[in-house]
């Protein structure tokens, strides 16, 4: 609810831009196939201007976000993605990878993209990645959110909506978010943009049957929500309730990639690559969310690779513990346990382990798990809780 006032607030800031002008531009330049021009600019008295000065703003503090992610090969890898499906806006596209724990990526009007790591950690390859990007490039091309904007004027008392509204300063996120629930697409609009991005990733070599997977994906992980109203709510494509994924949207998607040919196996080993070196961080983030449903559905997608298994079992964990349903510590500890097997557990896996087995009174095996633990993080910080622990067992185990 805060954030939904919030947006409100800041709802009047881009309307009053766009509104506050009385020229309407003619229809976006549009090449022969109802595309945009490429490197198209509105002249700034026009409402399309007006858009695109809001996005400008928006763009500008983007780029002071504490979120923004700024690896030197990361973003430079989604903006390359982004060229193969969308190669002649290439030059139009300017790419921000976030560090946000939602599924999300937004495309301003002025070719702003923001790309967010809860989009990346659910992307189970780089076809599936290449579809999201395709589709907000879509609606960009085909001037979505200026359509949707002139019908929202056309049909609404705007006097009222900013009334409603009441006053407040855009800011990146916030603009995000106006934009997608104010200038909320159509369904035709999504479908339009779903059947467009299919067409463009294919002719790029991705995947023909990754969209609808993703899409189908989404739905998977809304029903194994921690939270019954999650559950019987509508999947969304986005985190500001746009973009519903419904099932017609996933069976003309399987009916576009029915008989096509899938590329090679290797290509979700590749995308892993990519993104190997972000999941402790991203899984950590999005544990945060706190519905650990939706994570453990995710770690187990992701764990269907076999790959980063050290890794995965030790968030599943994780994410167990924090739960505590009945039955969870359990399944913390099996998981700890399984996560230790392997050559990329965390070292925390051995500090957990030795925590849980000194719980449930196994204490040689908690001895050897926490001597392990100091042997492996000879700098951890909570070396002196840990060895207090080991003391305090030893010491019970004399007495």
């Amino acid at each position: 609810m805060r954030r939904q006032t919030t947006l409100r607030a800041a709802v009047s800031s881009v309307l009053a831009a766009s509104i506050a002008v009385t020229a309407v531009s003619p229809a976006f330049a549009q090449r022969n196939d109802g595309q945009r021009t490429v490197g198209q600019r509105p002249d700034i008295s026009t409402d399309e201007g007006g858009l695109w000065a809001q996005s400008d703003k928006a763009e500008t503090e983007a780029r002071t976000k504490a979120e923004l992610n700024r690896d030197p090969d990361l973003t430079p890898y989604v903006r390359g993605v982004a060229c193969k499906v969308a190669a002649e806006y290439c030059g139009d596209i300017r790419v921000y990878v976030m560090d946000r724990p939602y599924f999300n990526a937004s495309m301003a009007p002025n070719g702003y993209m923001e790309v967010w790591s809860g989009l990346m950690l659910r992307a189970r390859s780089e076809s599936e990645l290449a579809f999201v990007l395709g589709h907000e490039v879509s609606h960009f091309a085909h001037g979505h959110t200026l359509a949707t904007w002139r019908t929202m004027k056309s049909r609404s008392n705007v006097g009222m909506v900013l009334m409603l509204a009441g006053g407040g300063i855009v800011g990146s996120l916030l603009y995000l978010g106006v934009m997608s629930t104010v200038f909320a697409f159509s369904r035709e609009q999504e479908m339009e943009a779903d059947r467009l991005a299919f067409e463009r990733t294919v002719k790029a070599g991705y995947d023909p049957a990754a969209a609808a997977a993703l899409w189908r994906a989404l739905r998977e992980e809304t029903a194994a929500s921690d939270f019954p109203k999650t559950r019987t709510s509508d999947t969304r494509g986005s985190i500001f309730n746009t973009h519903p994924i419904t099932p017609d949207r996933i069976a003309a998607l399987d009916g576009l990639a029915a008989g096509r040919t899938a590329p090679s196996e290797g290509e979700r080993t590749r995308y892993r690559a990519q993104i190997r070196k972000f999941l402790p961080a991203w899984l950590a983030d999005d544990m945060r969310r706190r519905d650990y449903g939706q994570t453990l559905h995710l770690i187990d997608r992701l764990a269907a690779d076999g790959e980063d298994l050290g890794v995965l079992e030790f968030y599943k964990g994780e994410a167990y513990r924090r739960r505590r349903l009945d039955g969870d510590q359990d399944k913390a500890l099996a998981a700890y346990t399984a996560a230790s097997g392997h050559a990329d557990a965390p070292v925390a896996v051995w500090r957990e382990l030795g925590d849980m087995l000194s719980k449930v009174g196994k204490t040689a095996e908690a001895r050897t798990a926490w001597e392990t633990y100091l042997a492996k993080a000879a700098d951890a910080e909570d070396r002196w809780l840990v060895e207090a622990n080991l003391k305090k067992l030893n010491e019970g185990s004399e007495s």
